[in-house]
């Protein structure tokens, strides 16, 4: 019997396990290909799968940006409105302060009255509200109002000489500028 290239020398089959050998050999090779098309698919299918997740991915990133971006946003708006609500109300209440700096220059500022404008202004005070305006200081035309001016041999820059009204501002603006009567060097 001749020997096939499958077959071993001494190795000696009939013509049925040959027939058998084959069939196992030709069915091997094609599970072999079924197997690899198999994998194909699935590493086609993975692939798909993956640029799915990545798009899932980077949407996610998008909105999680978009609501950090809103949320800063959000913080910011509060942060101004409450800003703004404060000057609001500070700038309502400024003539009762004026009247009151009146009353406490002329000494009419006792009582409970005393006390019931104390508590006033240290609650404006926590808000960042603070009186300025001094007579001596150097005119500042960003902080102050000249509403009087005249010239002295006196002073060397202009200078606020008397403060006919005075400031007030929050460490973000100024919500009424002193108002003075300012003192000039003569030229």
């Amino acid at each position: 019997m001749t020997t096939t290239p499958s077959e071993e020398p001494g190795d000696e089959r009939t013509p049925e396990e040959q027939v058998l050998a084959d069939a196992e050999s030709i069915a091997a090779s094609a599970e072999e290909e079924v197997v690899l098309e198999g994998l194909v698919a699935a590493e086609k299918l993975a692939a798909e799968r993956l640029e799915e997740l990545q798009r899932s991915q980077a949407a996610y990133y998008n909105l999680e940006q978009q609501y950090s971006g809103f949320v800063k946003r959000s913080k910011a708006e509060s942060l101004a409105a409450h800003e703004r609500g404060v000057h609001t109300i500070v700038e309502a209440l400024i003539p009762v302060l004026d009247d009151i700096e009146l009353a406490r220059q002329h000494g009419d500022l006792t009582g409970p009255f005393a006390a019931i404008a104390e508590k006033l202004e240290g609650t404006l005070a926590r808000f960042g509200v603070v009186r300025y305006g001094e007579a001596g200081e150097a005119f500042d035309p960003a902080v102050h109002e000249a509403l009087m001016h005249s010239h002295s041999a006196d002073v060397t820059e202009a200078t606020v000489q008397t403060v006919l009204q005075p400031g007030y501002r929050t460490p973000e603006r100024i919500l009424r500028a002193a108002r003075v009567a300012v003192v000039d060097p003569e030229a």
